[in-house]
């Protein structure tokens, strides 16, 4: 059955008239008349009394006509609602960000980015660095918004990705201190940490490590095993990076943590470096996207990016490209 024979049939119904219908709808009136036939070969009964001069619609004709002004109407109104669909798809920029980075540095972030958004949707979502990883390979996500150091082992080639660098941060080692701030010592005595790095081969500190999948959970690994000499460290709980800074805080344990993360906690004393600037890992929160075209509004925004009007919170430096 095609929609075109709905179209005739209810044409000639509100024109009582096969040539004033046929005008109506562009075409001759044996045409007409053969898609009419075919509808009622189709439904099996005849929808026009045809043996007066004016054409009246059958007892059938008369039940099918608000079926077809119906499915018709319906047609149209899903065809508008698809196209909507479609427009908007165009019209979305969708970001995959790590966990950390889309509660912390992307609300800020792309407030900043209105006008080079302009007017096109966002569309932000949330995982470990693995699964963002996964999200821009598939084509699932026009962006990726993760921490990166030169040493993070990642399926993103560079022959078929860019990134550009949004702003500077650094891994630190943290724990809490050995005693409550402002009790348990003598008044200007400089606070302990409870774990202090490297640790001891008899006495490893207790590690709050990342949750398998992570980025920076990958980084610190990488950093550990290139270190001399090398810290004692006993696993003993994975997780997102928030969840650790919390035990963290609990005195479970000592872990990496970003210094924008952590940098209320240090200032109050809740938290204290385990570690010397040597155990620090300078990192950068970058902007990923693949070197193939992409819509119109994500190429607006990443060229926006490019240009430095879309810039990092904490970034040192107009955004660059990489």
């Amino acid at each position: 059955m095609d929609l075109i024979w709905l179209e005739d049939f209810l044409a000639i119904a509100e024109e009582r008239g096969f040539s004033r219908a046929a005008e109506r709808r562009h075409v001759t009136q044996p045409a007409l008349s053969r898609r009419i036939k075919s509808l009622e070969e189709w439904l099996g009964t005849q929808l026009f009394e045809r043996s007066t001069h004016t054409v009246t619609l059958t007892a059938a004709g008369e039940s099918f006509r608000p079926v077809a002004e119906d499915v018709l109407r319906r047609v149209q109104v899903g065809r508008e609602e698809a196209l909507e669909v479609a427009r908007l798809k165009a019209e979305t920029i969708t970001f995959a960000a790590t966990h950390a980075l889309s509660q912390t540095f992307f609300p800020q972030w792309i407030r900043s980015s209105e006008s080079a958004r302009a007017g096109a949707a966002v569309q932000l979502v949330a995982s470990n660095f693995a699964g963002c990883e996964k999200l821009l390979l598939d084509a699932q996500a026009h962006f990726m918004l993760a921490h990166y150091h030169p040493s993070l082992v990642s399926r993103l080639d560079m022959d078929r990705f860019q990134r550009i660098e949004l702003a500077t941060d650094i891994l630190i080692p943290i724990s809490a201190p050995a005693t409550k701030p402002g009790r348990g010592g003598r008044s200007g005595k400089k606070p302990q940490a409870r774990y202090a790095l490297p640790g001891a081969s008899g006495a490893p500190l207790p590690y709050l490590a990342y949750h398998p999948g992570s980025g920076v959970g990958r980084l610190v690994t990488s950093f550990l095993a290139a270190k001399h000499p090398s810290a004692w460290l006993a696993p003993g709980f994975a997780a997102p990076v928030m969840l650790l800074i919390d035990m963290a805080r609990e005195g479970r344990g000592v872990t990496w943590a970003p210094m924008s993360l952590v940098r209320a906690d240090l200032d109050s004393g809740r938290l204290l470096r385990a570690g010397g600037v040597e155990w620090d890992i300078p990192i950068s929160v970058s902007l990923f996207r693949t070197r193939a075209r992409m819509t119109r509004a994500a190429e607006n925004f990443w060229n926006a990016v490019r240009k430095g009007r879309v810039a990092g919170k904490s970034a040192s430096s107009a955004p660059r490209a990489r």
